[in-house]
């Protein structure tokens, strides 16, 4: 069947995870550079001065090729090929939307499916990256949540995609080294070249599953991403969203460090119960109580709390007023992002209507909140938010209503 929306001609991911033996660098700290380093036979000071060179060339430049990497000897570039890569997700398919949000179907060594969005505005460039494939939470108006959990991704399977990203938009610095392509000497930074304008300026963790289902991971990713020697982004840029992993609520802010986002959706244990099965486990009272804990939030670092526009399920003023009541009674900063619903074929909910929307938000906003509408972007490729999955497993009814069984009982 003929995939929706354009196709990207970017040609991005051509270089493959799958090294054979080889050691794929993407996702190792420094030290576990240096580390594979020495396993592979290198003394300990060769170790030090190769690891720091090669985490510039992965992190800051964006390559690929160890015989491009122009401060490593030439003798040593053949030593590094033979036993290492620096891998890309492959790429299965690249779709532009009609608004200009792009989407990714990628396949890992394993040929497992993930998906990444990009989604560009006149002020940031935005990239939702995925934590799992599958989703091991059943929330009802998502689409990845009909998946089941198939395995976490890798810290460099996360990290990954915003090296894909990057690829895909030319956004790696231009320009040429200084310094002789022979250069054995630790002085990296001899030489100028110039970094184009970023289009990518912001990533949320809000991909295919629950960031923090896959903690350790996730954390090694994002200090990647964080660290001023490599991708540089700060982690003012980048929100983590979750459903309400209570327990790791903390140590998301202890850890990471990043803005938290959560995944609220209703008001009252009834609803929430039925559209996010996790609150049976974790209320919201003891959800709302982890976020006016949550290390950092102030005003000027506001949690976000996500809400899905459900008609005639979570839209009436006095769910406005009420959502009102709990913020105010757990004096959280906070804002409120209202997302209209986005269909995906057997979904059971329909959107609020625009009018219904506006009200409600015009409510939290009279009460000093800030609670803009989300403008859908990218319906017509499934890239916008609650629309993920792969399209590798086509479940029936039946098959969904056991997924969602056996999750519920996993959470129990």
């Amino acid at each position: 069947m003929q995939i929706p929306g354009h196709i990207d001609p970017v040609t991005t991911g051509t270089v493959p995870l799958r090294g054979g033996n080889r050691t794929d660098l993407v996702g190792l700290t420094r030290d576990g550079i240096r580390a594979a380093l020495e396993e592979a036979g290198l003394d300990a000071k060769a170790a030090k001065l190769r690891s720091k060179q090669i985490w510039h060339w992965i992190y800051h430049r964006g390559v690929t090729d160890f015989d491009a990497m122009t401060d490593i000897a030439k003798t040593m570039r053949p030593w590094l090929t033979e036993r290492f890569i620096v891998g890309r997700p492959t790429v299965v398919t690249a779709q532009v939307s009609n608004d200009g949000t792009r989407k990714w179907l990628l396949a890992a060594a394993d040929g497992q499916e993930y998906e990444m969005v990009f989604i560009p505005d006149a002020d940031r460039g935005t990239l939702c990256v995925s934590s799992q494939v599958g989703c091991t939470l059943n929330c009802r108006f998502c689409h990845t949540g009909t998946m089941r959990l198939v395995r976490n991704l890798t810290a460099g399977e996360i990290v990954g995609q915003v090296l894909l990203a990057r690829d895909a938009l030319g956004e790696w610095p231009k320009g040429t080294m200084a310094s002789a392509a022979d250069a054995d000497d630790e002085d990296d930074e001899a030489g100028h070249y110039t970094a184009d304008g970023r289009m990518l300026t912001n990533i949320v963790m809000m991909g295919m599953g629950e960031p923090l289902y896959n903690f350790d991971e996730v954390k090694g990713a994002l200090k990647i991403v964080m660290d001023g020697d490599g991708l540089a982004l700060s982690k003012r840029r980048i929100t983590l969203s979750t459903s309400g992993v209570v327990p790791m609520m903390a140590r998301a802010g202890e850890e990471i460090g990043v803005n938290l986002a959560v995944s609220l959706h209703a008001v009252s244990k009834e609803i929430r119960d039925e559209i996010v099965p996790l609150n049976r486990k974790y209320g919201i009272e003891e959800l709302l109580q982890a976020c006016a804990d949550y290390p950092g939030a102030n005003n000027a670092r506001r949690i976000t709390f996500e809400y899905v526009m459900l008609k005639d399920k979570n839209d009436s003023d006095a769910d406005a007023r009420e959502l009102v009541r709990l913020i105010k009674q757990y004096r959280l900063p906070a804002k409120v992002n209202l997302i209209p619903f986005n269909p995906w074929p057997g979904a059971i909910y329909e959107c609020s209507s625009p009018e219904r929307v506006r009200a409600f938000s015009n409510i939290i906003f009279e009460h000093g909140i800030s609670a803009p509408i989300r403008t859908p972007r990218g319906r017509d490729i499934m890239a916008a938010c609650g629309q993920l999955k792969s399209a590798a497993t086509k479940p029936s009814r039946a098959e969904l209503d056991r997924i969602a069984e056996e999750k519920q009982a996993a959470l129990g």
